[in-house]
């Protein structure tokens, strides 16, 4: 008898890869060109994940809408130019160990892999094409065609395509928005310290882990695979 199949669903920024500098450029960029107050870096951080138009509301929430669309259309410009100076790799480079952990996952044949990130598709692309994982991920969501986290959309619509229910799902992410999607979406929820929100604000996560090399007994203990 064969196992079922299990999806792991990864956020990007703060979970895979570090884009914090590529973010904070982007933001300061984007509110200097129209001459107001940037916000302070942990404010910029603390809305990752977030799609690029309910991010910015809660970073210029007094401005006016046209004002707040001409910042995402300046972070987009900004954010585009960054990548193309730096290069996608560079930009937003992989935690340590992220890559052996996917290769790991990636061998076992019961298991799944997919995304759910407030990314752009264009930005998504760019960045698994940049680390050679674009065929890696079965499914991948991103913030062109969904609400924003914390609507379960996402991991909804990633276990639709991957065949699988929420019982056989784990989302991992290293923010509030995550677990709270992953909560709405009734799945298990793996939270990673090393991200852009305290363990603190994870407190909906099933368990929180401190490197990539505790993720795999993680997923083990929620779905009590024996040893």
């Amino acid at each position: 008898m064969t196992d079922p199949l299990r999806l792991v669903i990864f956020d990007v920024d703060g979970t895979l890869v570090d884009s914090q500098g590529a973010i904070v450029a982007a933001t300061t960029a984007a509110f200097q060109a129209l001459g107001l107050e940037v916000p302070e870096r942990n404010k910029m951080l603390s809305i990752v994940g977030l799609s690029l138009d309910h991010a910015i509301a809660r970073l210029a929430p007094h401005q006016a809408v046209q004002t707040q669309a001409r910042l995402v259309n300046g972070y987009k410009e900004a954010f585009h130019a960054y990548r193309l100076a730096k290069g996608a790799a560079a930009e937003s480079p992989l935690y340590p160990g992220a890559r052996e952990l996917i290769a790991q996952l990636a061998e076992s044949p019961d298991i799944l892999l997919g995304i759910a990130t407030g990314k752009s598709q264009r930005g998504l692309t760019a960045l698994l094409e940049a680390h050679d994982l674009e065929r890696v991920f079965v499914t991948k969501q991103n913030a062109d065609f969904h609400p924003s986290k914390p609507n379960p959309s996402m991991i909804t619509t990633a276990m639709a395509e991957a065949g699988v229910g929420p019982a056989q799902t784990i989302m991992i992410g290293d923010t509030s928005f995550d677990m709270e999607m992953a909560h709405a979406a009734k799945v298990p929820g793996i939270g990673v310290s090393w991200g852009y929100h305290g363990v603190s604000e994870l407190h909906l996560a099933d368990r929180i882990v401190d490197r990539f090399g505790e993720l795999p007994d993680a997923l083990d203990m929620i779905w009590k695979v024996p040893t």
